[in-house]
């Protein structure tokens, strides 16, 4: 059974609770300390992982980014534990800036963090419609296309829409054909009602509702340089082989088309 608790619904007090009053690991168990936002990806990864490793089963402990930090911190500094004797395996956070962070205080062995998933920017369309645009450059050369994207003063989806527009070559400002939302699901939603032809959204955004919108158009990382998710070991992981043998897991090519289901895309290994 997987530890499903969410940020905001879980203090860090709780999380430092569970980390140092949980049994002792059973051999086969790998812990992973995750932020909500990656929750698709790493259970997938995790069922998957467990499939092909029939003797191992994955827990997955979940809160934001700061509790992350302060449990990690305590866990290395305070907790009473050691080299290869800590509570917690793997860390896989929202994003690369925490585990850098905790590389460099150490909590977080050096080298082992591995890229598994980045996530792109994607052009949709309503499911239904027949003729739609085949690439970002229509945006610029069809000038009809009313489209929906995020805030850009609110939202990193919006600011990064802004930067691929600028790359296609948008140079004015945002005028009536743009319906701005606050969040992707507004986007979604105001492209679906009829307020625009085409959305810009993340691509596991698009996969979770694929059942009314299509993707049409991918962005490159030339466009738009997408954001990268990886895992890394604990410095205090009680079991390093295991930790290692996940880590070569989600850079196989059968991990990576569970990524790319999802909607994320797969990252080379020697990204």
């Amino acid at each position: 059974m997987r530890y499903r608790q969410v940020a905001g619904l879980w203090g860090a007090s709780a999380a430092l609770a569970w980390a140092f009053t949980s049994p002792s690991l059973a051999a086969g168990q790998l812990v992973i300390a995750a932020s909500p936002t990656v929750s698709g990806p790493i259970e997938a990864l995790s069922r998957q992982f467990e499939q092909t490793h029939p003797t191992v089963q994955v827990k997955i402990y979940y809160n934001s980014g700061l509790a992350l930090r302060q449990t990690v911190a305590t866990i290395e500094n305070r907790g009473g534990y050691f080299r290869d004797t800590g509570p917690i395996h793997l860390l896989a956070p929202g994003g690369d800036e925490l585990i850098a962070r905790l590389q460099h205080k150490h909590y977080v062995l050096p080298g082992t963090a591995v890229p598994y998933a980045s996530v792109p920017l994607v052009l949709v369309v309503p499911e239904a419609l027949v003729e739609a645009p085949a690439s970002f450059d229509a945006l610029l050369h069809q000038a009809n296309l009313r489209v929906a994207m995020a805030d850009p003063e609110l939202t990193t989806l919006g600011q990064q829409t802004m930067q691929l527009l600028r790359a296609v070559g948008f140079a004015g400002s945002l005028g009536k054909r743009f319906d701005v939302a606050s969040d992707a699901a507004s986007v979604l939603d105001h492209l679906l009602h009829g307020k625009a032809d085409v959305a810009i959204v993340y691509g596991p955004d698009a996969v979770r509702e694929r059942e009314h919108v299509r993707i049409v158009a991918t962005a490159s990382d030339q466009l738009s340089a997408p954001t990268v998710h990886s895992i890394a070991t604990l410095r205090s992981c009680p079991d390093r082989p295991l930790c290692e043998q996940f880590l070569e897991f989600v850079r196989t090519a059968d991990a990576q088309a569970v990524i790319a289901r999802l909607g994320y895309q797969p990252v080379s290994a020697t990204r």
